[in-house]
Protein backbone atom coordinates (compact mmCIF):
# COMPACT_ATOMS: atom_id res chain seq x y z
CA UNK A 1 0.00 0.00 0.00
CA UNK A 2 1.09 3.53 -0.65
CA UNK A 3 0.60 6.64 1.45
CA UNK A 4 -0.79 8.64 -1.49
CA UNK A 5 -4.18 8.21 -3.17
CA UNK A 6 -4.03 6.00 -6.23
CA UNK A 7 -6.30 4.56 -8.88
CA UNK A 8 -6.54 0.79 -9.24
CA UNK A 9 -7.59 0.07 -12.81
CA UNK A 10 -9.96 -2.78 -13.43
CA UNK A 11 -10.74 -4.61 -16.62
CA UNK A 12 -13.61 -6.20 -18.47
CA UNK A 13 -14.20 -9.25 -20.61
CA UNK A 14 -17.20 -9.41 -22.92
CA UNK A 15 -18.38 -12.44 -24.84
CA UNK A 16 -21.66 -14.08 -25.80
CA UNK A 17 -22.32 -14.95 -22.15
CA UNK A 18 -22.24 -11.31 -21.02
CA UNK A 19 -19.80 -8.91 -19.40
CA UNK A 20 -17.34 -9.72 -16.63
CA UNK A 21 -15.78 -6.84 -14.67
CA UNK A 22 -12.66 -7.59 -12.63
CA UNK A 23 -10.05 -6.00 -10.37
CA UNK A 24 -7.14 -8.41 -10.32
CA UNK A 25 -4.84 -5.79 -8.73
CA UNK A 26 -7.19 -5.04 -5.81
CA UNK A 27 -6.05 -7.17 -2.89
CA UNK A 28 -8.93 -7.65 -0.44
CA UNK A 29 -6.84 -9.14 2.39
CA UNK A 30 -7.12 -5.96 4.52
CA UNK A 31 -10.82 -5.25 3.88
CA UNK A 32 -13.07 -5.83 6.91
CA UNK A 33 -16.35 -4.34 5.71
CA UNK A 34 -18.09 -2.50 2.88
CA UNK A 35 -21.17 -0.38 2.34
CA UNK A 36 -22.96 1.41 -0.49
CA UNK A 37 -23.94 5.09 -0.62
CA UNK A 38 -26.53 6.31 -3.12
CA UNK A 39 -27.03 9.96 -3.99
CA UNK A 40 -30.51 10.65 -5.37
CA UNK A 41 -29.40 13.90 -7.02
CA UNK A 42 -26.35 16.02 -7.84
CA UNK A 43 -26.86 18.64 -5.14
CA UNK A 44 -25.85 16.58 -2.08
CA UNK A 45 -22.28 17.03 -0.87
CA UNK A 46 -20.96 14.57 1.71
CA UNK A 47 -17.98 16.29 3.27
CA UNK A 48 -15.67 16.25 5.23
CA UNK A 49 -14.84 12.95 6.92
CA UNK A 50 -11.43 11.36 7.28
CA UNK A 51 -9.13 9.04 9.08
CA UNK A 52 -5.56 9.25 10.30
CA UNK A 53 -5.08 5.48 9.97
CA UNK A 54 -8.11 3.81 8.36
CA UNK A 55 -7.94 3.17 4.61
CA UNK A 56 -10.85 3.33 2.19
CA UNK A 57 -11.40 2.17 -1.36
CA UNK A 58 -14.12 3.83 -3.48
CA UNK A 59 -15.76 2.01 -6.41
CA UNK A 60 -18.61 3.54 -8.42
CA UNK A 61 -21.35 1.00 -9.11
CA UNK A 62 -23.57 3.38 -11.10
CA UNK A 63 -23.22 6.91 -12.42
CA UNK A 64 -20.28 9.09 -11.44
CA UNK A 65 -18.83 11.05 -8.53
CA UNK A 66 -16.46 13.92 -7.95
CA UNK A 67 -14.21 12.95 -5.04
CA UNK A 68 -12.06 15.51 -3.23
CA UNK A 69 -9.28 14.52 -0.84
CA UNK A 70 -7.58 16.88 1.59
CA UNK A 71 -4.51 16.14 3.70
CA UNK A 72 -4.96 18.27 6.84
CA UNK A 73 -1.92 20.08 8.19
CA UNK A 74 -3.40 19.89 11.70
CA UNK A 75 -6.23 17.50 12.57
CA UNK A 76 -7.47 19.54 15.55
CA UNK A 77 -7.36 22.95 13.82
CA UNK A 78 -6.78 22.50 10.07
CA UNK A 79 -5.91 25.55 8.03
CA UNK A 80 -7.17 26.80 4.70
CA UNK A 81 -6.08 26.33 1.99
CA UNK A 82 -4.54 22.89 2.09
CA UNK A 83 -3.26 20.52 -0.56
CA UNK A 84 -5.97 18.60 -2.33
CA UNK A 85 -6.47 15.76 -4.78
CA UNK A 86 -9.46 15.70 -7.12
CA UNK A 87 -10.84 12.63 -8.85
CA UNK A 88 -13.74 11.99 -11.20
CA UNK A 89 -14.85 8.39 -10.80
CA UNK A 90 -17.26 6.90 -13.34
CA UNK A 91 -18.84 3.46 -13.30
CA UNK A 92 -17.95 3.12 -16.99
CA UNK A 93 -14.22 3.65 -16.27
CA UNK A 94 -13.97 0.59 -14.01
CA UNK A 95 -11.65 2.12 -11.40
CA UNK A 96 -11.15 1.87 -7.64
CA UNK A 97 -9.74 4.85 -5.75
CA UNK A 98 -7.52 3.85 -2.84
CA UNK A 99 -7.53 6.47 -0.05
CA UNK A 100 -4.80 5.78 2.51
CA UNK A 101 -5.02 6.97 6.10
CA UNK A 102 -4.14 10.62 6.60
CA UNK A 103 -6.79 12.05 4.26
CA UNK A 104 -10.20 13.67 4.62
CA UNK A 105 -12.71 13.05 1.83
CA UNK A 106 -15.75 14.69 0.39
CA UNK A 107 -17.80 13.71 -2.63
CA UNK A 108 -20.87 14.47 -4.69
CA UNK A 109 -22.69 12.68 -7.46
CA UNK A 110 -22.34 14.04 -10.96
CA UNK A 111 -25.41 12.05 -12.10
CA UNK A 112 -28.66 11.39 -10.27
CA UNK A 113 -28.93 7.98 -8.56
CA UNK A 114 -25.19 7.38 -8.58
CA UNK A 115 -23.99 4.59 -6.28
CA UNK A 116 -20.65 4.39 -4.50
CA UNK A 117 -19.34 1.20 -2.87
CA UNK A 118 -16.89 1.88 -0.04
CA UNK A 119 -14.48 -0.72 1.35
CA UNK A 120 -12.71 -0.21 4.70
CA UNK A 121 -9.85 -1.92 6.50
CA UNK A 122 -11.35 -1.07 9.93
CA UNK A 123 -14.28 -2.73 11.63
CA UNK A 124 -17.12 -0.39 12.62
CA UNK A 125 -15.85 -0.51 16.22
CA UNK A 126 -12.27 0.36 15.19
CA UNK A 127 -13.49 3.14 12.88
CA UNK A 128 -15.14 4.97 15.77
CA UNK A 129 -11.77 5.77 17.32
CA UNK A 130 -10.34 7.15 14.05
CA UNK A 131 -13.27 9.22 12.77
CA UNK A 132 -12.62 12.89 12.04
CA UNK A 133 -15.40 15.14 10.75
CA UNK A 134 -15.25 18.75 9.67
CA UNK A 135 -17.85 21.27 8.52
CA UNK A 136 -18.75 21.05 4.83
CA UNK A 137 -17.81 24.70 4.33
CA UNK A 138 -14.30 24.35 5.84
CA UNK A 139 -12.81 23.61 2.42
CA UNK A 140 -15.33 24.91 -0.07
CA UNK A 141 -13.86 23.16 -3.11
CA UNK A 142 -17.13 22.31 -4.89
CA UNK A 143 -17.46 25.34 -7.14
Amino acid sequence: MTDVPEIIQGGTHIDVRGKLTFFNDFNLKDVKRFYVIEHPDTEIVRAWQGHKIEQKWFYVLAGSFKVMLVKPDNWDHPSKPVSQNNFILKAADNQILHIPGGFVNGFKALEAHSKLMVFSDFSIKEAGSDDWRFEKELWNLWK
